[in-house]
């Protein structure tokens, strides 16, 4: 059995219907995306509760091996390129134990949303296409479908229609939007229903992505 990993809990009300699980970048922690609980217009949506949970820390290669909190490790800049499959799976079956935990809470897996920015959102991707019943939907921030070349083979049909919040900015220097724009693509080649916005911002969040991120999940929530 998988221990769940560390989080934070942030809840609207006494009795959520609803459980976000918010996944960090490289080097952060749970603590990152905390407060963009009240930047978010929620308001006539059920409860939601917020888990950010922190990552395990590791060695990460493409920082001099330094040890941080990651989902997995980066060895090369060009992202697709000797990708950490044992890190990401790893991770994967942490994440899937986040959700199963939820579940035991009495929420179900399609009023359930995993989201993350950057090596967050890569887990998003990485866990939803995978899992074993359908969930709410797919939040994707700054980031990128990894393993891309198994996700045809090892997706599962169950999140087939699962909705996909998918946003990037222009200027980002750290996962260029090029990676961005062919993970829209695969997914869309799949048969996903995938929203794309795209920003003039870096690797960071923007003020009208957030005014996306309310409107999506007023449509998946409604």
């Amino acid at each position: 059995m998988i221990d769940v990993l560390p989080n934070i809990e942030v809840s609207t009300n006494d009795n959520p219907q609803v459980a976000i699980i918010w996944m960090h970048g490289l080097g952060a922690d749970g603590n990152d995306f905390v407060p963009f609980v009240n930047e978010l217009n929620l308001s006539g949506l059920p409860g939601i509760r917020f888990i950010f949970p922190h990552a395990n820390t590791m060695p990460v290669t493409i920082n001099g091996g330094y040890t941080m909190r990651a989902w997995y490790d980066i060895v090369h800049t060009d992202l697709g390129r000797q990708e950490d499959e044992k890190g990401l799976r790893a991770s994967q079956l942490q994440v899937e134990a986040l959700i199963e935990r939820e579940k035991s809470r009495g929420i179900p897996a399609s009023r359930i949303i995993l989201g993350g920015f950057s090596q967050g959102c890569a887990m998003t991707l990485q866990t939803g296409l995978r899992y074993k019943e359908k969930l709410g939907g797919l939040l994707c921030l700054s980031g990128y479908v990894p393993l891309a070349d198994k996700v045809a083979a090892e997706r599962n049909p169950a999140n087939q229609d699962t909705p996909i919040f998918l946003v990037h900015g222009r200027l980002d220097q750290v996962i260029p939007i090029a990676r961005a724009t062919a993970s829209r693509d695969l997914l869309q080649n799949l048969g996903y229903q995938v929203e794309w916005h795209d920003y003039y911002m870096q690797h960071s969040v923007c003020p009208e992505e957030v005014n996306d991120i309310s409107g999506w999940l007023h449509k998946v929530l409604k």
